[in-house]
Formats: C-alpha cells, sequence, structure tokens
C-alpha cells in the first residue's frame, strides 16, 4: 500500500520533514517514490510547501495520507 508521510531530515530538537510518497512496509526514512512538499515546524507560522498537483494525482492513484498529512493538505488549501 503506498502512503503519502512525514520523512524526518531535520538535526537533533530541530525537525524538518520532507512530504513523502513512500512504500508502507519500508522505514520511515526509507526508501522513497517521490517527494511532493516540505514541512517546516520550527518558523512561526510553520511554512508548509506542497504540490497541489502531485498530492491530487497521488490521491487519485490510491495513495492515502497519513493522519498528519491530512490535516497538512487541509491547512494549505
Amino acid at each position: 500500500m503506498v502512503k503519502i508521510r512525514l520523512q524526518r531530515v531535520g538535526a537533533k530538537k530541530a525537525p524538518f520533514y520532507h512530504i513523502v510518497v513512500a512504500d508502507s512496509r519500508v522505514a520511515r526514512d526509507g526508501k522513497i517514490i517521490e517527494q511532493i512538499g516540505t514541512y517546516d515546524p520550527m518558523t512561526n507560522p510553520s511554512k508548509i510547501v506542497l504540490d497541489k498537483e502531485k498530492v491530487a494525482t497521488w490521491i487519485k492513484n490510491g495513495a492515502k495520507p497519513t493522519d498528519t498529512v491530512k490535516a497538512l493538505i487541509d491547512k494549505v488549501k
């Protein structure tokens, strides 16, 4: 099953995330299919960059966003 989820790439105590499409069986920071955005919770307000066309395409093709990513997508709309 393909999921849209967060991949942590930030340093210790300074989180930064890539929003990625990955197989649900792969580790959180493992191999990805495609990167479709970024999320920086350390800025005020949080900075979310998302390619809406790719998100729509992946969801149409059956990818399921995690709860956190679903909230981020709703925040961007």
